[in-house]
């Protein structure tokens, strides 16, 4: 570690590539979504210093960052129209900034553990919409019979019946997909380089073979499973295109069908599936090895029960029955049951 001496003046920036590019990413495993995430928070902090206080990231040194000024750039977050949730993002990458350079340098630690005591802001907690069985078939007629439509359809599909997150079903290659055979099943790589196997119906292996056939021809174990092609050249596909022509199926199935929510965006389908499993008695720990989650406690989130088995859990206890109780005045004169009364 360095000497605290070194320390006065340090700038406050001068070490965010190392957080970004090495430790982040080698030291921690984590994921490009989360390192982006982290870039984003840090680059709004760097923007809000140079726009709102005029200082700039040449001058603004470690010391400099202090609780008043977090907490006025957390309100600056609110007042431009972020959610508690976002501000608590924006929080949490500064905070795991600070304690990556305290790390480095031992005399940054006051500032980081100040930066620590300031409480997240409260996130209401908001039943999650899901699809029903309904809006979920509506909006997977909606593609066209076309070459597009199929590969649209697909992707729905997928992310349905292997409740896949959108990145690990944009990250898929043609290696990835076991089709034969009567238990067909796709390999993930997911969060923090995890590898998982899923399970997938015949009927959608079905698909995804039709779309294979369409689509990679040639067969390349390498290449994605999901792409677009610009100027020639096959790249993996943005999440924003998912996301865009999702949500222009759900508008289309909405006049035929108006219970599908306002937005609906691809983790819907991971929720609506990994709920339709646990009311449908799966275990919580089998449906948290499907989902890919570290700690079941996270699975919990999906556990929402339905009205019939709220129902049943009611109508599984009998309401004891009441005990016959004589009235207390069958006994008491009739002196003793003016006074029972209040009366004299």
């Amino acid at each position: 570690m360095k000497n605290s001496s070194v320390t006065e003046g340090t700038l406050f920036f001068s070490m965010t590539l190392e957080f970004l590019e090495t430790y982040l990413p080698r030291q921690l495993g984590r994921s490009p979504e989360t390192i982006k995430s982290y870039r984003d928070s840090l680059t709004i902090f760097r923007r809000y210093l140079y726009n709102e206080k005029k200082i700039s990231m040449r001058k603004f040194r470690f010391e400099d960052c202090t609780s008043k000024l977090i907490q006025d750039f957390i309100i600056f977050l609110k007042d431009s129209g972020n959610s508690p949730g976002t501000c608590n993002q924006r929080l949490t990458a500064i905070r795991t900034y600070l304690w990556f350079a305290a790390d480095r340098d031992i005399a940054l630690q006051s500032t980081a553990l100040a930066i620590s005591n300031i409480p997240l802001c409260r996130v209401p907690k908001k039943e999650k919409e899901i699809l029903t069985e309904e809006a979920l078939r509506c909006i997977l007629l909606q593609p066209r019979n076309s070459k597009i439509g199929i590969r649209d359809k697909v992707m729905m599909v997928l992310l349905y019946d292997s409740a896949i997150r959108l990145d690990e079903l944009l990250s898929l290659t043609v290696q990835d997909l076991m089709l034969a055979g009567n238990n067909p099943y796709i390999r993930i790589n997911g969060k923090g380089n995890k590898e998982r196997i899923v399970p997938i119906t015949t009927k959608t292996a079905e698909h995804i073979q039709r779309y294979l056939e369409l689509f990679h021809p040639k067969g390349v174990r390498d290449a994605y499973v999901f792409y677009t092609k610009i100027k020639g050249k096959m790249g993996k596909m943005s999440g924003g295109n998912v996301e865009r022509f999702i949500q222009q199926y759900s508008e289309q199935a909405r006049n035929i069908c108006p219970e599908i929510p306002e937005k609906v965006y691809p983790h819907m389908f991971r929720r609506t599936r990994a709920t339709s499993l646990y009311q449908s008695g799966v275990e919580l720990a089998l449906i948290s090895r499907i989902l890919g989650h570290s700690s079941i406690e996270t699975t919990k989130n999906y556990a929402t029960p339905s009205m019939e088995m709220l129902r049943k859990a009611i109508e599984s206890v009998e309401l004891p029955e009441q005990a016959q109780e004589k009235p207390l005045w069958e006994s008491c004169s009739e002196e003793d049951m003016a006074k029972l009364c209040g009366l004299r």
